[in-house]
């Protein structure tokens, strides 16, 4: 009996100007980085460009993101460049990859340029995904100590609480007090729950306005040891973003202003945005960069040395890889500080809970032991 073919999902239509796609981050995140690099080399090996995009849109296991390619293609059929076929997905195209493409087109070297991208693109996405990785190992660890931690006060204390009710002896100051957040706990567990749930979502609110965010982001540059991680991967993306956009034919005000705005952190963007107006106005970029707090004084002197050779692209990429390979070097060396310091952290936890539970049994004994 033949085989049933398998009911391939309808595409849906997604008009120019979009600024929400479903599932645009994972796209951005996972698809983005080879889509471009397929399409550079289907450029150099001389391919026309729609039949790029018609290769690419055949190749696409993403329903969303065949719809952006297959609009992007009926643009480019009907005589826009590139540059301005991508503009009109602003969700998947960002300003520095439409930027970007736009100088290549320019300079006449599109394919080299989408070779450029393609290499940020996948640089950017290994740096994200090793910050990623060494913060859910501590993320998992407290989530469950803590879900490790409720479920041992909610359930398990409370069976002590019963059997030390026939003690006459009086009770422990610290079995006493984890009798009572237990009883607590459980008399308005509901309404604790509904408290941390209620927090969450304010703080989400808070932080998706624009000074919560900018807040938030100044925060988190300022937190002890991560602080200075976020500002070396600020440094890092703002070194790679403005050699490859130089690189691409982009002027070096516009490069900024772009740049100001992706560099993920809303303070470390807010410097380059004023770094620009300095620079608009005749100074030099490591001028504008001197007084700031963000961006390290060392990244500022490889610059002016760059400036007084006249060799800033090359100089860019080499603070790029700096600050990259002190990011490694930090990462590294946090997991292997948090490991120790979260099994220290689980064992005060539990061990805690443990002999608040047996301190009463200790009493017991040594009653017992005087009679």
């Amino acid at each position: 009996m033949a085989k049933r073919s398998a009911r391939k999902k309808p595409i849906p239509v997604i008009k120019p100007g979009a600024t929400k796609i479903p599932t645009s981050r994972k796209i951005v995140n996972n698809d983005l980085a080879g889509f471009t690099r397929q399409l550079s080399a289907m450029l150099a090996a001389g391919m026309p460009i729609v039949s790029a995009f018609l290769a690419l849109d055949e190749q696409s296991d993403n329903v969303y993101f065949k719809a952006v390619i297959r609009g992007v293609r009926e643009a480019l059929e009907a005589g826009q460049s590139l540059s301005e076929s991508l503009r009109k997905y602003p969700a998947i195209f960002d300003r520095l990859y439409c930027n970007m493409v736009a100088g290549g087109e320019s300079s006449g070297e599109l394919a080299e340029t989408m070779a450029r991208l393609a290499t940020f693109l996948e640089d950017a996405a290994k740096l994200r995904r090793k910050v990623k990785a060494a913060m859910m190992y501590p993320i998992i660890v407290l989530t469950i100590s803590i879900i490790i931690t409720i479920g041992l006060i909610l359930f398990v204390v409370p069976v002590f609480g019963e059997m030390f009710e026939d003690f006459d002896a009086e009770l422990p100051a610290p079995t006493q007090g984890l009798l009572n957040l237990s009883a607590f706990l459980q008399a308005h567990f509901l309404i604790f729950a509904g408290v941390v749930v209620v927090l969450y979502f304010i703080f989400r609110k808070w932080k998706r306005t624009p000074s919560g965010a900018y807040r938030w982001d100044s925060m988190v540059l300022k937190i002890p040891v991560f602080g200075k991680l976020n500002r070396y991967v600020a440094a890092a993306r703002f070194a790679r973003m403005l050699s490859q956009m130089a690189r691409s034919g982009v002027p070096i005000l516009s490069a900024l202003r772009i740049v100001g705005g992706s560099t993920g952190n809303l303070v470390a963007g807010k410097i380059i945005e004023d770094a620009a107006i300095v620079v608009e106005k005749g100074d030099p970029l490591s001028k504008a960069l001197l007084d700031q707090e963000v961006y390290p004084l060392a990244l500022v002197r490889m610059l002016q040395a760059g400036e007084k050779t006249g060799n800033i692209n090359d100089m860019m990429d080499s603070i790029a890889d700096y600050y990259e390979g002190e990011v490694d070097s930090m990462l590294t060396g946090l997991t292997s500080l948090l490991e120790p310091m979260l099994m220290v952290f689980l064992g005060v936890v539990i061990g805690g809970l443990v002999i608040c539970m047996f301190l009463p049994l200790f009493q017991m004994g040594e009653i017992v032991g005087r009679g």
